[in-house]
């Protein structure tokens, strides 16, 4: 069936998604058959085709209706993602969700001339006189699937580079965050018709079906698992994927690392979002005879950090019940196969409202459900190491992670990881802060993901390189045609062919 306009503009109800936010003509949900999502795309890829190639001016003017939009809901954006989560500082929300898509916002603005003009290629001599020249157009409408961990930055992220290369996008929300999604399908109904960026909510199914859509690209971010199954349901329409996934990151702390600068450098990234980072540290390998001085190092500066425990405000909560059980499971497991757990603080755990405090965990096995999945919350298995190259093989030993991150001043070691390991991206001495940066891409490597977005490497995926040859009055390319034999073809093929 053909859903009309004013169909599409129903929600999900307010018992469903625990918001009174009103209707909104920019938003697709789950109460209807499936064919709305179809007629949606339909729509917008109508209005791509009637214009093809937005200029810079309408490019920029895009990405500062965006801007505006986001400051304007700034607030209303922190005070939902704490509803979400059930507790989530505003400064969180701020500096991981807020602040890097206006940064984002600005450094595309800046550069997107530069981007967008044809690049100069070399003809050479065989195809002289010619002009080559490689295009830069957008490639349509493109799928955005979001996950729940940073629903602001991980969907108005993929947005920007999207809209900057002259698309037009539909954005697939995670259920567990409708009061974010609430003020998110406001925000973009503030700056957009439904004909250039729309909105989709719904359950696993309509994720299912939004997957299966004939995208002209499709960007998902979330689990290995799912993103098989994204995978597998594009290649029916041949839609290219770009895919964010996670995987095990690990911190390894050289030798020559002073443990407390080790910890300064690393907590952060595994305390911000309450851990729940697709980079966030997953395990930390650390020299077996400086374990247990880890431990009281990493314990003092959480402590400093967060020194009410669970009830410090400053903490995320774990997003829900189904998360925290998830993360309970974990420790229990750990525990009965001879675990030794260590929070990081005496006021550790709220059970009632799933607020739980970095647990460190000892004496791993590999059999213990959290050494094999992404742990993606407040716990830090501890993998003591005999030598570097024991820990450096006990890392290749495993799927290629997100991220990887190296604790040391030493130059040689630094060199050494840097091009002898793989992952999606690396910090030295830091964590979780190689994503801020606009300027360079981001994305996985193997069962950590493929494709990259963010700055330009962002824009090129986004858009499709066309070479194109000119040629003018002169035509040299009938010299290679047949009749074949000829002297000059002779002279030709000899001079080329050597």
């Amino acid at each position: 069936m053909t859903v009309a306009p004013s169909t599409v503009s129903e929600r999900v109800t307010p018992d469903k998604i625990g918001s009174n936010h009103p209707a909104s003509d920019n938003i697709v949900t789950d109460h209807f058959d499936i064919t709305q999502l179809q007629y949606q795309l339909d729509q917008q890829r109508q209005a791509f085709n009637a214009q093809p190639y937005p200029d810079l001016a309408e490019r920029i003017s895009h990405l500062k209706a965006l801007k505006k939009a986001i400051l304007n809901h700034k607030k209303a954006l922190c005070q939902a993602l704490n509803q979400d989560f059930g507790q989530r500082s505003n400064h969180d929300s701020l500096i991981s969700d807020v602040l890097p898509c206006i940064l984002n916002i600005n450094y595309t603005i800046k550069r997107l001339k530069k981007w967008m003009k044809p690049s100069r290629r070399h003809a050479g001599l065989l195809l002289a006189p010619a002009k080559v020249e490689v295009i830069y157009q957008p490639l349509g409408v493109v799928g955005i699937i979001v996950p729940w961990n940073f629903p602001v930055m991980l969907s108005m992220g993929p947005l920007i580079t999207a809209l900057a290369a002259g698309n037009r996008a539909m954005i697939k929300l995670s259920e567990f965050t409708p009061q974010a999604n609430a003020v998110l399908t406001d925000l973009l109904a503030e700056a957009f018709t439904t004909e250039q960026v729309s909105i989709v909510e719904g359950e696993a199914d309509v994720a299912a079906a939004f997957s299966g859509l004939a995208f002209d690209h499709l960007i998902f971010t979330g689990s290995t698992t799912v993103g098989r199954h994204v995978m597998r349901a594009a290649a029916d329409n041949l839609t290219p994927v770009t895919l964010e996934l996670g995987g095990k990151s690990p911190v390894l702390v050289a030798p020559d690392m002073p443990l407390t600068t080790a910890v300064e450098r690393m907590i952060f990234g595994k305390s911000l979002n309450g851990g729940q980072i697709c980079v966030a540290p997953d395990y930390a390998l650390v020299p077996e005879e400086k374990v247990s001085d880890f431990v009281e190092g990493y314990k003092k500066q959480f402590n400093k950090m967060y020194p009410k425990g669970v009830a410090n405000k400053d903490f995320t909560s774990v997003i829900n019940a189904r998360q925290y059980q998830r993360l309970s499971d974990y420790l229990t497991d750990a525990k009965q196969q001879g675990a030794t757990i260590i929070p990081c603080h005496d006021d550790a755990r709220n059970d009632e409202q799933h607020r739980m405090v970095t647990h460190l965990v000892l004496e791993t096995k590999d059999t213990m459900q959290l050494m094999q999945d992404e742990i993606f919350g407040p716990i830090l298995p501890i993998v003591p190491y005999r030598s570097i190259d024991d820990a450096l093989t006990y890392i290749q030993q495993r799927p290629r992670p997100l991220a990887f991150y190296l604790m040391s001043f030493d130059p040689e070691l630094q060199q050494r990881v840097k091009t002898t390991t793989h992952a999606g991206g690396m910090a030295i001495n830091e964590s979780v802060f190689q994503v801020a940066a606009d300027d360079a891409p981001f994305g996985g490597v193997g069962p950590s993901g493929m494709g990259h977005y963010h700055g330009h490497e962002g824009f090129l995926t986004f858009s499709k390189a066309k070479t194109v040859l000119t040629r003018g009055k002169i035509n040299t390319g009938k010299l290679v045609t047949p009749p074949y034999g000829g002297i000059i073809q002779k002279i030709m093929l000899a001079f080329f062919i050597r």
